[in-house]
């Protein structure tokens, strides 16, 4: 089927699918369909929701009904080029205090990945990456892509609770959870940032679209900026391990 495509969300909403593989090239076309709607449809745009590929348009239906939309989305379409400012987003350096104790998965995935602790941790935090959505709870944030010698499948029991900002992997992202939370992907460490905050312009402290780099700091550098060293007490096992 050829792209882009317009799937009908429901009575008030469309799915715009501009491709089908996640990639970092996408970024500029998805902020430009972002920008674009939000001037296309003026006040009956309700949200917008981006992803890796996709943006949900959500709109008033007593404004719009579902065939105004879509020819409002098509008129969008036709006009779209990539938004030449995407590259100039937001750097956001998280620290990450990378332990065992906060991390159970850190010395578990190194033995599979056939690496040392310490080369996990460096090649975790040697490049920068984007932030592709934001879901599964407010302030998550879905960040790609992982270096490949570092990727492992989610837990095939997840946990319970995850703790605030732990930070984790699984399959070729990464995330920190902003809050306690069920979770499955595969913990190596904790950040004391807050990730989202209600009083906070925009709560979540990370948008799709931003640069974020990960930075090692020790545990007293984490419990001097607020963080919880309190240990991740549940344990799980990962497919194939």
């Amino acid at each position: 089927m050829t792209l882009p495509r317009l799937e009908n969300a429901g009575i008030d909403a469309w799915l715009v699918r501009l491709f089908e593989t996640i990639d970092e090239t996408n970024m500029p076309w998805l902020t430009a369909l972002c920008r674009e709607c939000e001037a296309a449809f003026g006040s009956a745009l309700i949200d917008l929701v981006p992803s890796y590929t996709t943006v949900l348009i959500h709109y008033d239906p007593l404004q719009y009904d579902a065939s105004e939309a879509k020819d409002c989305l098509l008129n969008v379409l036709n006009r779209l080029v990539p938004d030449e400012q995407a590259a100039e987003t937001s750097f956001k350096e998280v620290p990450v205090w990378y332990d065992e104790s906060v991390g159970p998965e850190l010395t578990r995935l190194a033995s599979v990945s056939g690496l040392e602790r310490d080369d996990v941790i460096a090649i975790h935090q040697a490049r920068d990456y984007r932030v592709f959505a934001l879901g599964f709870a407010p302030g998550y944030a879905f960040m790609g892509r992982l270096d490949e010698r570092l990727v492992v499948p989610r837990l095939t029991t997840p946990r319970q609770r995850v703790p605030a900002g732990s930070v984790a992997v699984a399959e070729r992202q990464t995330a920190a959870y902003p809050s306690l939370s069920p979770g499955g992907w595969n913990l190596i460490g904790r950040t004391p940032v807050t990730l989202f905050d209600r009083h906070r312009d925009g709560f979540s402290l990370l948008q799709v679209g931003d640069r974020v780099r990960f930075v090692a700091i020790d545990r007293d550098t984490f419990v001097e900026l607020g963080g919880d060293v309190r240990p991740v007490t549940e344990t799980r096992t990962a497919e194939g391990a």
